[in-house]
């Protein structure tokens, strides 16, 4: 495919997502899938979630637009089956679905965490059923690759969970999360194109353009919130496509580019866990989004300074993997140092020790039911 038709895959997607906002927040009313304010929570009115139907409809409109591309004006197929894997694409979408209608029942009657976290599992296995897997990769030190074998299934599961949840957990303030997800589908989408893979690089337009279309009601001050409905579907994707970038790929150096793309998130989670010891699902007010609202940014700076960090990982993930071992160290070593300044200066690390050597107990079923079921849908604003 080339960039004319990339591009209009990005502006269906957008231009349908912006589309449907209205509607989406019409129905949203209807079942009362509604963040009304309170304490814990950033905004200071009633908004309604269930974005991620609007975001939905944009990528299932610009799927729609491909397959009428290649019918009738001789597109290329992203999909046709080629050497390195082929899995069922069917079957990929299907389980993109089925985590997408787990965050939307969530959204209008709250789901009990472990039926959410089963409904996850079960998601990515049906994508990691359809031959989408983690199943290998490239031997740094010699010729090859390195195969996981029957290990691959529950390590593609993992995977797509952990990445499903990292953007959940992030979703705290307008635009935050859509806003990450866009900068790593587009870093994924340049690697895609470099690498020759083009189902990734046609997931990865979809996503960027649904994220930006969403951005138009989404950033601050927000009118409509994606929810988990659109927050499992930005992570779920944003895993698959990174599957679909890195597979057999011959840069052992490829993995870097989905984790450091996603790594604000990454380390925000990581933290949290280590922080709280004690489940993701309790709310905690010590994500990194809070610490820079509490040092007294504002929450449009807040974002704006996330999306900038996410920004320089990105590149600095795109260049290791196109630029030569000298070149590759330094910059490693800056994406590291401004990383590392990041987490002495608000503390993030200190906290965790802080409280690996002072361990909470472990809150008992009346506190956790007070503190909500997930932190990103009680502070989303």
């Amino acid at each position: 495919m080339n960039w004319l038709e990339y591009a209009v895959l990005f502006l269906v997607a957008g231009s349908v997502t912006i589309a449907l906002v209205p509607a989406v927040k019409r129905l949203a009313v209807r079942l009362d899938a509604i963040d009304y304010p309170s304490a814990r929570r950033v905004n200071m009115l009633p908004i309604p979630r269930l974005g991620g139907v609007a975001i939905l409809g944009g990528i299932i409109a610009a799927l729609i637009v491909l397959g009428l591309g290649m019918t009738f004006l001789g597109w290329d197929n992203p999909f046709a089956p080629n050497d390195d894997i082929t899995p069922n694409y069917v079957g990929v979408f299907i389980g993109i679905l089925f985590m997408f209608g787990v965050g939307a029942v969530d959204d209008v009657v709250d789901l009990s965490p472990k039926v959410k976290m089963l409904g996850q599992i079960i998601a990515a296995c049906i994508v990691a059923g359809s031959g989408l897997l983690l199943a290998n990769i490239h031997n740094p030190i010699g010729e090859g690759y390195i195969e996981f074998g029957w290990v691959a299934y529950p390590l593609t599961v993992f995977y797509l969970v952990a990445f499903a949840n990292i953007i959940n957990l992030i979703d705290g303030l307008d635009g935050l999360a859509a806003g990450i997800t866009a900068i790593s589908a587009a870093t994924i989408l340049l690697f895609a194109v470099w690498t020759d893979r083009p189902d990734a690089a046609v997931f990865s337009v979809l996503l960027l353009g649904a994220c930006i279309g969403f951005l138009k009601d989404n950033f601050y001050p927000a009118s409509i919130f994606m929810g988990d409905s659109g927050a499992l579907l930005l992570g779920f994707s944003l895993g698959i496509i990174s599957l679909f970038a890195v597979a057999r790929s011959t840069l052992f150096v490829s993995l870097l580019v989905p984790i450091l793309a996603a790594g604000v998130p990454i380390l925000d989670t990581f933290f949290a866990i280590v922080r709280e010891h004690r489940p993701i699902d309790v709310a905690d007010k010590g994500h990194i989004h809070h610490r820079l609202m509490r040092a007294g940014f504002s929450q449009r700076a807040t974002v704006l300074i996330m999306w900038g960090w996410t920004i320089m990982l990105s590149a600095c993930a795109i260049v290791i993997t196109v630029a030569d071992n000298l070149v590759r160290i330094p910059i490693f070593l800056v994406a590291a140092g401004v990383t590392v300044y990041a987490i002495v200066k608000l503390r993030l690390l200190g906290d965790a020790l802080r409280h690996h050597f002072n361990p909470r107990t472990k809150p008992n079923r009346s506190e956790k039911n007070a503190d909500g079921a997930n932190d990103n849908v009680q502070d989303e604003a």
